[in-house]
């Protein structure tokens, strides 16, 4: 619901700053926005494998509750992008950090419902959300909608605050840390990204469904306003199909996930996100909101199965820094996707829809045929653990280690078993040890 408060006190604070360039502080923000998350993510994800995640979750809430109460004040429109960027910053820490916190508590069996769940509530929200908050700015002033919106950050900090115990790996499952570890944990979330042949592929699906997302987010306003001469109610109409098309397939997705293949929702998803721009110029708004609810479900059909991904073959123990590297590069993509649909917004105004879907079509087709997973390859993989214990070397556990730890005495050190499901019912553990 701070969200909505947020965008919203934002937007009307624009208008009031900047008048008729309202759109240009706006753009800006948004670009602002994605830069801190692309920067910043990573390194978020890295630290939330290390530290007690309440411990980020509940400072970044009070940081944002902070800096989004000192936006009622700004007389510049410099100030707002600092506050905006600052805002971001700490947001790029708090939602990575939260992602990977759901698997974490939930457990094997029920991540991806916990994943659908959290994600229906966001776009349901975002449907609901504006007309709320555009309501509340009604009644008490737009610079005043920004001390609500301070106060919805420190209930929420409240609320993770009173959860029993700490958020976080447990300590036998932690590998040892060392001094300039943290840098290389964010490599090793990237790297891990594209390693990965299932979530290499959700990954590049997801730019597929940028393009064509930001085509709807960019151009909307322009086609049902401009070309269709229609006003702000039909305009609302429209981006709220989208969002109840998000929050359907997200419920869904909770209910069906366990039936079909993860990596064939993300290939539905693309192309009915795809599909569905592809007669959008020609369409009523009627139709239009057909299409974009059509589209909503692809959307959420390409994101949703990829967070889950990163929850069924990424180790516990890790999962922090790659979801922070998704975040990054997902974001990426946004940052990509943004100026192309301004530019065919602006160069093809009878023709955005079109030509943004037969661009996400051929990357799609493209990222099917060279990126695709083989069929026969199992999707999950259970979560490797790290652990100690002593032990001694013999012809069954042998492994390498720094100069000057005997291999012929009892010792410890922590390392790590896999745990493989594979087509038959025996499973395989696999040692490695964890001395580099």
């Amino acid at each position: 619901m701070g969200d909505a408060l947020t965008w919203v006190g934002l937007a009307l604070l624009a208008f009031e700053l900047a008048g008729d360039n309202s759109a240009v502080v706006l753009a800006f923000a948004l670009t602002l926005r994605i830069t801190a998350f692309i920067l910043l993510s990573p390194l978020a994800g890295a630290l939330a494998d290390r530290f007690d995640r309440k411990l980020i979750l509940v400072t970044t809430h009070c940081i944002r509750m902070f800096l989004v109460s000192l936006l009622p004040f700004v007389t510049q429109v410099w100030q707002v992008y600092a506050l905006i960027f600052a805002l971001n910053v700490f947001n790029a820490f708090f939602t990575p950090t939260y992602q990977a916190t759901i698997p974490l508590v939930t457990g094997q069996n029920d991540y991806p419902q916990a994943i659908a769940l959290s994600n229906a509530t966001y776009q349901l929200l975002g449907v609901l959300g504006p007309g709320i908050a555009g309501s509340v700015a009604a009644l008490i002033g737009a610079r005043q909608i920004f001390f609500l919106d301070a106060l919805s950050f420190l209930i929420a900090a409240v609320f993770i605050f009173t959860l029993p115990g700490q958020l976080r790996v447990e300590q036998s499952q932690q590998p040892s840390t060392t001094r300039g570890r943290t840098w290389r944990d964010v490599r090793d979330g990237t790297t891990r990204l594209f390693t990965d042949t299932y979530i290499r592929y959700a990954l590049f699906m997801q730019l597929v469904a940028s393009i064509a997302g930001a085509q709807i987010l960019v151009n909307s306003v322009g086609y049902v306003k401009g070309t269709l001469k229609l006003g702000n109610v039909e305009y609302g109409w429209v981006m709220a199909a989208f969002g109840i098309g998000a929050t359907l397939s997200a419920v869904a997705f909770g209910a069906i996930s366990q039936r079909f293949r993860r990596t064939t929702f993300v290939l539905f998803g693309a192309i009915l996100i795809s599909l569905s721009l592809l007669p959008a110029n020609y369409a009523s708004v009627s139709i239009l909101m057909v299409l974009w609810l059509i589209a909503g479900v692809g959307q959420n059909w390409v994101n949703l199965p990829t967070q889950t991904l990163i929850a069924d073959r990424i180790p516990t123990v890790i999962q922090g820094r790659v979801y922070g590297a998704h975040f990054a590069w997902s974001h990426l993509w946004w940052g990509i996707s943004y100026p192309l649909a301004g530019w065919l917004g602006s160069n093809f105004a009878e023709g955005e829809f079109l030509y943004g879907s037969l661009i996400g079509l051929m990357l799609l087709g493209v990222v099917q045929l060279i990126l695709s997973p083989p069929v026969d390859e199992n999707e999950h993989v259970h979560a490797n653990f790290w652990h100690e214990h002593e032990h001694i070397h013999d012809e069954h556990h042998q492994h390498n280690h720094h100069p000057g730890i005997p291999s012929g005495e009892p010792h410890t050190h922590p390392h790590e078993h896999k745990r493989i499901r594979h087509s038959h019912p025996y499973c395989i553990d696999i040692h490695h040890p964890a001395n580099e």
